[in-house]
């Protein structure tokens, strides 16, 4: 069975792929109602953090993401999967999961909105330039002739367009920016969230024969990516809310955009689809399980210690 993984194709029509990218770039707009041009100037006011979490995202954790697979040697397609997850910005709800673990908000909305603008370069740029060096990824990469023009236009579209938008309307109109800012978010959620469970019950069968290979290699990769941004900034002699939010940057992902560009590139590359979506769905349980511990659980399992 795992033998033919890297020739299923996840089933996804024109319909399909059109509300993801409609729900993606709703998401993007809700998150930019949030953004302010003065969350770029904390970048020349107190650059360290920002440049050590972008850093993080673009730099360590495609780099770790390569020593990752050339040590576990997944299926071809597979290790595509990783390196597309590993070349996306951080996710849209990192700012929430930043929150609940009591890290660093500014600087987590910071990183947002650079991750953001340098996501239009450095996710094809990235994803192209780390899988190449894999030489079974790489006669994929030939094998489909990516277009990385395409490739910069569309998450130009679903990033970059959503995220000016946004910031020019809380500049004319902040008080309906922060009315209308979480509602909007949470449409987009919600329909993001109602395109996957549609996509996903026409995929069952897929997803139920091969899902057990790909939990294993997501639970490893998003375990790095967490750990390293947090070892990086601790590497740097930053706060503790400071690591917080750069773990939590550089580990939550922004899949979504992952599997839009699997769907539109890669014809739903059954490996690379699996990967990002399981990706989406172990994320938030880890994000809310360290959100969690950082916020309330140390403190409660360390009474728990005491009275024992």
């Amino acid at each position: 069975m795992a033998e033919s993984l890297d020739a299923i194709r996840i089933n996804l029509d024109d319909s399909g792929l059109l509300a993801m990218n409609i729900s993606l770039a709703i998401i993007m707009f809700g998150v930019a109602l949030e953004l302010s041009v003065n969350d770029f100037k904390r970048l020349l006011n107190d650059p360290k953090p920002t440049l050590v979490g972008v850093f993080s995202q673009f730099v360590l954790l495609p780099a770790l993401t390569f020593l990752l697979i050339l040590g576990f040697e997944p299926k071809p397609s597979l290790a595509l999967g990783m390196f597309m997850v590993a070349a996306c910005p951080g996710g849209n709800i990192s700012n929430f999961f930043s929150l609940l673990a009591e890290g660093n908000a500014a600087l987590s909305v910071s990183m947002t909105a650079i991750a953001t603008l340098f996501a239009i370069v450095m996710t094809p740029f990235n994803f192209t330039l780390w899988a190449s060096f894999y030489e079974p990824t790489n006669l994929i990469l030939k094998d489909i002739h990516l277009n990385l023009w395409e490739v910069f236009k569309i998450v130009g579209l679903i990033l970059g367009v959503p995220l000016v938008v946004g910031m020019l309307v809380r500049s004319w109109k902040e008080p309906l920016a922060d009315q209308i800012s979480s509602w909007i978010k949470g449409f987009g959620i919600l329909f993001f969230a109602g395109f996957v469970l549609v996509a996903f019950s026409m995929n069952i069968n897929n997803f139920l024969n091969y899902v057990h290979l790909v939990v294993g290699l997501v639970f490893f990769h998003n375990a790095f990516a967490l750990s390293s941004g947090y070892g990086l900034a601790w590497l740097f002699n930053l706060d503790r809310k400071d690591r917080k939010s750069i773990a939590i940057e550089t580990g939550i992902q922004n899949s979504g955009l992952g599997l839009l560009l699997i769907f539109t590139f890669f014809n739903g590359l059954g490996g690379m689809a699996l990967v990002a979506a399981w990706w989406g769905i172990w994320h938030i349980i880890t994000g809310l399980v360290i959100g969690w511990y950082w916020s309330i659980g140390k403190s409660a399992l360390q009474r728990v210690f005491q009275k024992a």
